[in-house]
């Protein structure tokens, strides 16, 4: 059996090897390194893959959380409602432009944030909220669209986790995830569903104004070189990172697909445990699983961990403390009864390896490991 990988992205890579280097290569010997026409065409393509009018490419999926923020006339002291389990980046952005984070608790299935945690928590300060498509599937958002129009609040999604799912409106219609906010983000990070080699992200939207703001923003707040007309960042995602991510993303639905043919492998191995609750998908999102987290029930979750470390397997605990605990997000006005389940979360979750190039030998090694443990 080969060693097994969280995220086997050499496999990947290997399959894709021939056009990978070549295209690298063009890049290199054409010397156009930033904005060059492999950044540009991959914005054209992933705007026609998203079916959204506009894609903004820029440096890294942080980055396009702050500058659709920047973009948004939001301003000091304005509240940010978000979710309390997911990666500090989302929140990060938010106390970084001196807005006030709100942290809300998430549903105990799917993770993904709570609807009426979300509304409790709204007050006339409130002016956004950022719903994260946690692990793969996206969030309830037809209730969040009517949530923010009944008090007049922009939607930005993180959809860092999640590009590629589709989110289906109760009338039928499909749209990609992180296009029907007013602001879409994700991420490329090697280890994403669609990943480039190095740093990378893009911010999605359907409004044209919206998207004249972004594009300024993103480059130091230029229009006209050497004339700054709004106050903005340096962010770009480079050409070698374009053609790696134009490579990928004829791909990226069977990349999809195969983590779908994992996690129908880890549910079926699973199924007839009464310690493992395996990840639910909502009726109306598909899971592109970037993570395949499972939640456990009378397990010693950090005994497991380590179990299968020494037995040459790869875990990892997303998220091992709620964002109202970290150090640099506490804050007094937090009660403890109102994130019942994100406390719990932690403390009894654990996310599976989870890429596009396994073999069957090495799954079943995983589960009857995991079943093994918990047996005994």
């Amino acid at each position: 059996m080969k060693p097994i990988q969280m995220v086997d992205l050499k496999g990947q890579y290997q399959k894709i090897k021939t056009q990978i280097d070549a295209s690298i290569q063009d890049v290199i010997e054409s010397a156009a390194f930033i904005n060059g026409p492999e950044v540009k065409s991959f914005q054209k393509e992933l705007e026609e893959y998203l079916n959204v009018k506009h894609v903004i490419p820029c440096a890294n999926g942080t980055d396009a959380l702050q500058i659709a923020m920047m973009s948004l006339g939001l301003e000091q002291g304005d509240e940010v409602i978000t979710a309390d389990f997911t990666f500090a980046a989302t929140v990060e952005v938010i106390a970084l432009l001196k807005l006030t984070p709100v942290l809300v608790d998430v549903e105990k299935d799917t993770f993904n944030i709570d609807i009426d945690a979300l509304k409790k928590a709204i007050t006339p300060k409130t002016k956004a909220i950022v719903p994260v498509h946690l692990f793969g599937q996206c969030a309830n958002m037809e209730a969040l669209l009517e949530v923010a129009k009944e008090h007049n609040l922009f939607i930005i999604e993180d959809n860092a986790q999640a590009i590629g799912a589709d989110y289906i409106f109760s009338d039928g219609t499909t749209k990609k995830a992180g296009t029907m906010g007013d602001v879409g983000t994700t991420s490329f990070f090697p280890s994403k569903n669609l990943g480039c080699y190095g740093d990378g992200g893009a911010i999605f939207t359907n409004n044209d104004e919206l998207a004249y703001t972004l594009r300024g923003i993103v480059n130091h707040g230029m229009y006209k070189r050497y004339y700054h007309d709004v106050v903005g960042v340096n962010s770009r995602l480079d050409s070698i990172q374009a053609t790696v991510l134009r490579a990928k993303l004829p791909n990226l639905d069977d990349y999809c697909n195969a983590r779908r043919k994992v996690a129908e492998y880890y549910n079926n191995a699973f199924a007839d445990s009464n310690n493992i609750i395996t990840p639910v998908t909502s009726n109306f999102t598909t899971h592109v699983f970037h993570q395949y987290t499972l939640n456990l029930v009378g397990v010693d979750r950090d005994a497991l961990h380590q179990h299968l470390l020494d037995n040459g397997i790869p875990n990892a605990i997303y998220y091992p403390v709620p964002l109202h605990s970290q150090k640099a997000y506490a804050d007094d006005r937090y009660n403890e009864e109102d994130f019942k389940v994100t406390n719990s979360l932690i403390k009894s979750v654990i996310s599976l390896p989870m890429h596009t190039e396994f073999e069957e030998d090495q799954l079943q090694f995983i589960t009857q490991t995991i079943l093994n443990f918990i047996n005994n």
